[in-house]
């Protein structure tokens, strides 16, 4: 899929003081080691797994992070001009990258969910919907870390290509990045510090 815009940014958009309540609500909650694709986590497949991604993370799916950040992917979702039908967030994922931790090229875009119906007989709100657009939120003030960059390879520009891009807009502490989750990024190594995030994807019914 070509786009017009391979991501939008808001810079700064979310304040010091709500990073840090995002950040002390997660270390609230027990770290896990997060895992990638269909992959389990257990000694057969961690390392294969770390290989590709090592970080720990924690789920949130507390409305009051949704009130502050739902707006920002509306409202990229129209200024971009990908006008994409979605109607539903997934959890949200705190993520925490300490030293030598990443997470290797990937994209985000996923089959249609298959649910199990409720019991009475109505279908969760996710059910036979995909991801359509991925957000990442910077949390730590840049000076906290080295390394821990979100990158981006725009290779569906030309076939066969790469188009290496650092997003360096989403540097700042509090600023949010929507892009559509087939794009395919990557955050390279931390070598220094600790760097948080959040991430959400957002979906809708499969394009048509």
């Amino acid at each position: 899929m070509l786009l017009k815009n391979y991501y939008y940014y808001f810079q700064s958009a979310l304040s010091s003081k709500l990073c840090d309540d995002i950040i002390n609500y997660g270390k609230k909650h027990q770290l896990k080691t997060a895992v990638t694709g269909n992959l389990k986590l257990n000694k057969k497949n961690i390392k294969n797994i770390q290989k590709i991604r090592k970080s720990d993370i924690v789920w949130m799916n507390d409305r009051w992070i949704y009130k502050e950040i739902q707006p920002y992917i509306h409202d990229a979702n129209k200024l971009a001009d990908w006008n994409f039908d979605w109607d539903w967030s997934e959890a949200c994922q705190f993520t925490k990258y300490g030293v030598g931790q990443h997470y290797d090229w990937h994209c985000d875009t996923s089959e249609p969910l298959n649910r199990p119906q409720n019991a009475d007989g109505t279908w969760p709100p996710d059910h036979g919907k995909i991801r359509k657009l991925s957000v990442t939120v910077s949390l730590s003030d840049p000076k906290d870390y080295e390394g821990g960059e979100l990158e981006f390879d725009f290779k569906n520009k030309r076939l066969g290509e790469k188009s290496i891009h650092k997003c360096i807009e989403i540097l700042p502490r509090g600023s949010i990045v929507v892009f559509p989750s087939h794009v395919w990024h990557r955050v390279t190594p931390i070598t220094k510090g600790t760097r948080y995030s959040l991430v959400i994807w957002n979906l809708g019914y499969p394009f048509k």
